[in-house]
This record gives structure tokens, C-alpha cells and sequence, in this order.
């Protein structure tokens, strides 16, 4: 089991990169890497997958809250996808591949694999597995994680000697609502961290509480947290977390 290294623990971790729409940085666009890179600020990125089997950096499954065009990720090519503009941004949707060669090693880059089978089952690979192709000769600091367990047993299989752990959080009906409630009830209790070979997670700051992550940090395991938007819960969330994912401010 590859263990986190310590550059995810030792800087703040800038969520979806250092976005800021009033600068012409959209979140996971090249201008807000370029920025976080620059800031030595750690990145999170998230990975979906496009028509043609290429990882994209985007985070909705759908494009109409990031860009003027309407309609799922992967009903589009990756030429198609790098295309359209970010709002607020001047270039397209970027691949993994261009993320990669763009951060080269600077500083530690931490991608979360979206969901891909709509409802945290075992409906995924190929994106695991071009995430893993692309990541074969990459020099840096990385790892990955998903909120889908199948997904991180992917990553352990097509990638072993990479870095991964879970994303977790209480799963509540509010914010989970398409989720049926065994599957809520079951994924809140991170059944999953030994099977999956994880070597860390990346709690909801506000349940950091949880006798779960006591119980997974008394043995050792990092946690990290998502998402700090305030010096105040960043204060708060130190108390248990070793490192925060953030955006909206300077952390």
C-alpha cells in the first residue's frame, strides 16, 4: 500500500486550483493551476470522462454551469470539450494530459475521480484506467481518490504503485438525495479504506467528528479535509484534520 508522501501534508491544498472568476481563473482551468503552481499551493482536480475515452479536468457531469453549452461531459470528444471555454476564462477544458505536463512535478497534484456508474457501484474502469496510462511516467508528487469505492480498487489494480484513499464524508439525505439510503447508511461508515488498499482519506470538514475518523486516524491514517472557504473553519478543521483542501480565500 503506497503511502501519502508528505508534500500533501506539509502546504494547503487548493481546491479545483486556485480559481478565482474575478482574476479569469474558472476552477480546474489552466489559469487557476498555473496560480496555485505559482503560489506553491498543492492542487485538487477532479477527472471526467469524454466521448473518446480521454480523462478531462472538469467536475460537472454536465457542462452548463462551467461554459455556455449545455449537455453531459461525455456525450463530447476531447478536441470537442478543449474547445469550449471556461466561463470566465479564456481556454478550453483541459485533459489530464495537459494538467500534468503543466504542474510537471512543482507542486503535489491530488485528482478526484468522479463517479462514473451514477450511484457509487461498480459500473467504472476506463477512466481509471487512462488516468492510471497517463500517470505511468508522470515525476511528482500525486495521488488519487474518489467517493466511490470501486473506482479506488480500479486505481489499486490498474495503478498499485500509486497513492490513493477515499473521499468521504456523513452522507446526508439533503446532500445525497439520489442515493438510496442503505447505500448512504453503508458508505458513511468508510467500509471500504482496508479493501480498496487506501492510505488515506479526505473528509467533510463539518463531520470531522466522526468516530470513524478517530478511529482511522488512531491507527495512523492522514486526513485530510474539503472544502475551507474561511480562515475560521480552517482554524476549526486543523484541530483534527492534518491538512485542508480550500478555496475562496488565502489559506
Amino acid at each position: 500500500m503506497p503511502a501519502l508522501p508528505p508534500a500533501f501534508l506539509d502546504r494547503p491544498v487548493a481546491h479545483r486550483a486556485l480559481h478565482d472568476t474575478s482574476q479569469g481563473r474558472p476552477e480546474n482551468s489552466v489559469e487557476a493551476i498555473r496560480a496555485a503552481v505559482e503560489a506553491g499551493y498543492g492542487i485538487e482536480i477532479d477527472l471526467q470522462l469524454s466521448s473518446d475515452g480521454e480523462a478531462m479536468v472538469f467536475h460537472d457531469y454536465d457542462l452548463a454551469r462551467l461554459t455556455a453549452v449545455e449537455g453531459p461531459v461525455r456525450a463530447r470528444s476531447a478536441a470537442e470539450l478543449g474547445a469550449i471555454p471556461l466561463r470566465y476564462g479564456a481556454a478550453g477544458i483541459p485533459t489530464l494530459a495537459e494538467v500534468l505536463a503543466l504542474v510537471a512535478g512543482r507542486v503535489p497534484l491530488l485528482i478526484e475521480v468522479k463517479d462514473q456508474d451514477g450511484g457509487m457501484g461498480p459500473d467504472v474502469g476506463p477512466l481509471e484506467r487512462r488516468a492510471a496510462e497517463l500517470l505511468a511516467g508522470y515525476d511528482g508528487p500525486v495521488a488519487l481518490m474518489s467517493f466511490n469505492p470501486h473506482s479506488v480498487a480500479a486505481l489499486a489494480r490498474l495503478a498499485p504503485g500509486l497513492p490513493r484513499g477515499l473521499t468521504t464524508c456523513g452522507y446526508t439525505a439533503d446532500d445525497y438525495p439520489t442515493l438510496p439510503p442503505a447505500t448512504r447508511e453503508r458508505l458513511r461508515r468508510i467500509p471500504d479504506f482496508d479493501r480498496t488498499g487506501s492510505s488515506f482519506i479526505s473528509h467533510h470538514w463539518r463531520d470531522l467528528g466522526s468516530p470513524r475518523v478517530a478511529q482511522l486516524q488512531a491507527a495512523g491514517v492522514p486526513v485530510l479535509c474539503w472544502t475551507i472557504r474561511s480562515p475560521a473553519e480552517e482554524a476549526e478543521a486543523r484541530k483534527v484534520a492534518g491538512n485542508i483542501t480550500f478555496e475562496g480565500y488565502t489559506a
